[in-house]
């Protein structure tokens, strides 16, 4: 963890104790404050106070994270036979298992359909990244033909020598229609027939090929139209919630070549987004601090743009306006053009030079909280040209909470930010993020413990299973990575966090959902996967990109959540001693010297691959290839679970660290080779333990049983630090 004292830059604004990076400083009184009408004095004072009250707080849950995981080590060394009631017993009775509340129904209010009521993709984005940004808000609908025209998920691809694939066209366009079909069902016959889309007396009038007429089978399904009733140029249809739209254009290059002239069908896609400030961010400074923060500004505003080049024209990107139709009973319809946004704020580990107070770095989680609300206040006030929220209500989703005393205490900072920004109690909704093993095994305390304001509980294997390994560390080996994801630990997790989320009553009020799909090349696995994630009564889930949110629609469509959430909620379910069965596999000591050296291989060259982007050139979270050269979606969490499965290998003599050594030299230079076409990559080659990056990955490893709850931040933040100054 970063500290420091009596080391504040000489440039730093003073403010009572406190002392701000001059940009920070800058952007907060001209930009954030004057639109709240929150005079400067006040702010400042009231900032410095909750600090002085919470930073000691703070400190004192890192503490004991730290004694819980002495006691636990020191448990497991002196019980290697490992009993399962002992060990049971003991987690309670050091309090890391706690008593489980009696029931009850969390009670937030004034949540917003994308979050309690709707269910579709989630999105989760760099917020320093205004391009990546700009194109998540914006992902709430997308073109379901450009989706499947582009991707793996239908066989084949299109001839890229053509600007348009007439072949490929066709055959997303009978693919499609066999869609429509299925969840647009005619009375009659097939949308493939259909010649023409006309509304007349609140209904849709659909003309067939032979000239007969006919209705959708389910009215309700038709909602409005854009253009003239006789001849429209869109047809908006509803589905499990879910917004669809039928775009017709005879002049169109597609749509001139279709009977009933329909260019494109253009599903609701990502329902919200999350902006993050967090895993997928390199922000370790005050000036980076302030970028992540301008850009969260510019998208409550609402004015955030960015021009690219392409070719010889100049584009600006910016947000989508709303869309607008007209109803079947000729009333005006009005539906969000953009994700409704989801803030994630840093946890409670890390500190940043940003701001100091009394000489020393603040906890970051502490900052992110009071001015990623500073900002959203503004839509809170209906200041922006959009609404984020429709409710009044602000959302932060916070990460790596270990327990229900963090979740508490996020809980008792949210009102305090509101006593200081003034707004109604319970404004901040929390997304508790279940990826410790200690939110985990208390998870209904965690919900209690903030039920005013959850609107969110997720699961996610990465960081999950790294808390798993580190938390463990020395109860033995750990299985290899792949079995992992296949053991009774990790599939009780995910089917417990649903049963207890719906036991606590978030249908109908708050989010459920999954994990991140990694491979945004590899659409037609996703499509396959993450049919999982809906039939587990999840109602969001995470995709790696626009075109997969599109994709991942479809599922939602095909599955109603409402049911499986109504089923699900029928059945009880536990898991608890499976959750606290640890994964660990002796016999990986018998593995031979091909598989270990390919485990090895693939932790180190992933470990490799990520941290000299993170560390060389800032870039925390990108489409990083693995080793077989298969593009993955990574960000630290990716790297927490390798390198902490390194350290665990080390610790228990299944690799030694000359084997380490060897991979990572012969990892550093195939990463240097996937990276050459990158005009700005800086290689690790020939001398690697001389690049910053390289230095980090060891200490990642070779220090990894030592690093707080296995996290990588500490080590990347002082190693980017140093990057940073070399490169002055």
């Amino acid at each position: 963890m970063t500290t420091s004292k009596g080391n504040v830059p000489a440039d730093y604004i003073s403010a009572g104790k406190l002392a701000v990076h001059p940009a920070l400083w800058q952007f907060i009184n001209s930009e954030a404050l004057p639109p709240v009408k929150l005079a400067q004095s006040d702010f400042w004072q009231a900032f410095e106070a909750l600090l002085l009250e919470l930073q000691p707080v703070n400190k004192a849950l890192l503490e004991k994270r730290e004694s819980l995981q002495q006691q636990i080590d020191s448990w497991h060394n002196q019980h290697p036979e490992m009993e399962f009631s002992a060990y049971k017993q003991f987690l309670k009775d050091i309090n890391y298992l706690v008593a489980e509340p009696e029931d009850f129904q969390i009670t937030t209010q004034n949540v917003d359909p994308e979050i309690a009521t709707m269910a579709g993709p989630q999105l989760v984005v760099p917020i320093n990244n205004a391009r990546y940004a700009l194109n998540a808000a914006n992902a709430r609908w997308g073109s379901l033909y450009d989706a499947l025209y582009g991707t793996d998920v239908l066989p084949g691809k299109a001839d890229t020598s053509l600007a348009y694939d007439p072949v490929r066209g066709q055959q997303v366009v009978e693919w499609v229609k066999t869609w429509l079909d299925k969840s647009f069902p005619l009375q009659h016959g097939s949308h493939r027939d259909v010649v023409a889309y006309s509304v007349s007396n609140a209904e849709l009038t659909v003309t067939m090929q032979d000239g007969a007429s006919q209705k959708l089978a389910n009215d309700a399904q038709f909602i409005g139209f854009q253009g003239k009733a006789a001849s429209p140029s869109c047809i908006l249809l509803k589905n499990n919630g879910l917004h669809v739209e039928i775009q017709i254009d005879g002049k169109h290059l597609v749509g001139e070549g279709d009977p009933a002239n329909v260019k494109d069908v253009v599903l609701e896609a990502a329902l919200t987004t999350i902006m993050d400030c967090e895993d997928s961010v390199a922000a370790v400074d005050g000036e980076d601090k302030t970028l992540v923060y301008q850009n969260w500004a510019g998208l409550i505003r609402g004015d955030l743009k960015l021009e690219m080049r392409k070719g010889n024209k100049v584009i600006t990107r910016s947000l989508n306006q709303d869309r607008q139709y007209t109803g079947k009973n000729e009333e005006s319809i009005r539906l969000p053009g953009r994700s409704l946004m989801f803030v994630r704020n840093v946890g409670h580990l890390m500190r940043n030079n940003a701001i100091y107070i009394d000489g020393e770095e603040v906890y970051e989680g502490l900052m992110d909280a009071v001015i990623t609300c500073l900002i959203a206040k503004q839509d809170v006030m209906q200041q922006g040209q959009f609404s984020n929220s429709k409710t009044g209500s602000i959302y932060i989703v916070k990460p790596k909470m270990h327990g229900p005393e963090e979740v508490a205490f996020s809980h008792t900072l949210f009102s305090k930010v509101e006593q200081i920004l003034a707004l109604p109690a319970d404004t901040i909704k929390i997304g508790i993020m279940d990826e410790e093993r200690r939110t985990s095994v208390n998870l209904k305390a965690c919900i209690a413990a903030a039920k005013s304001r959850v609107a969110f509980i997720n699961t996610g294997f990465l960081d999950r299973t790294g808390d798993e390994i580190h938390t463990s560390m020395q109860c033995g080996p750990f299985a290899r990575k792949t079995e992992l994801k296949a053991m009774p630990w990790i599939q009780a997790y995910e089917k417990s966090n649903v049963a207890k989320g719906l036991a606590c009553g978030l249908a109908g009020k708050a989010q459920i959902g999954k994990g991140m799909w990694p491979e945004p090349d590899n659409m037609a696995k996703m499509m396959t996967a993450k049919t999982g994630h809906v039939q587990s009564g999840a109602n969001t889930a995470w995709v790696p990109s626009p075109t997969a949110a599109t994709l991942h629609a479809l599922h939602y469509h095909e599955i109603s959540v409402a049911s499986m959430q109504q089923q699900l909620s029928e059945v009880d379910f536990d898991g608890l001693d499976d959750i606290l069965s640890i994964p660990v596999k002796p016999d990986v000591a018998t593995l031979s010297a091909n598989d270990l050296e390919a485990e090895l291989d693939n932790n180190v060259q992933g470990i490799l691959g990520y941290v000299v982007r993170w560390v060389h050139q800032g870039v925390g979270c990108s489409k990083v290839p693995d080793i077989n050269n298969v593009g993955l979606m990574e960000d630290r969490a990716t790297l927490r679970i390798s390198s902490q499965h390194i350290a665990n290998w080390l610790e228990h003599g299944i690799v030694s660290e000359a084997q380490v050594k060897a991979s990572m030299e012969k990892m550093a230079n195939l990463v240097d080779q996937q990276n050459a076409n990158d005009s700005e990559y800086i290689a690790m080659c020939p001398d690697p333990e001389r690049a910053i990056a390289y230095q980090a990955a060891m200490e990642l490893i070779y220090e990894g049983k030592g690093q707080p709850s296995g996290y990588t931040e500490p080590v990347l933040h002082r190693k980017r630090l140093e990057m940073k100054a070399s490169q002055a």
